[in-house]
């Protein structure tokens, strides 16, 4: 089984769905799921709640507020990847068109 001390000798690269804390200089902690991937940063969703009910919008079609954070590059070094919710087994998609 890898340890803590194995993934830190290895850069990390994070990937979409990865659950991540990231201790920041200063001891700021913040921890969540990997939610958008992009070369420039990426986002790590720290809180989700229910929308509040508008009266002005007929049909809902968003209906939990997301709290992000942005973190570049530079800063991967400091998260620590914890798991991840990618399923282990294809997709059917995946299964009926593989090569």
């Amino acid at each position: 089984m890898e340890t803590r001390k194995d993934r830190m000798a290895h850069p990390y690269t994070p990937q979409v769905d990865d659950y991540v804390v990231w201790r920041r200089t200063g001891g700021m902690v913040d921890e969540g799921w990997v939610y958008f991937v992009d070369d420039e940063y990426i986002t790590i969703e720290t809180g989700v709640k229910d929308k509040p009910n508008c009266e002005y919008t007929r049909q809902e079609r968003h209906k939990k507020i997301h709290t992000l954070v942005v973190c570049h590059p530079r800063f991967y070094n400091q998260l620590e990847y914890i798991k991840n919710r990618r399923p282990n087994e294809p997709t059917g998609y995946q299964t009926e068109y593989s090569i």
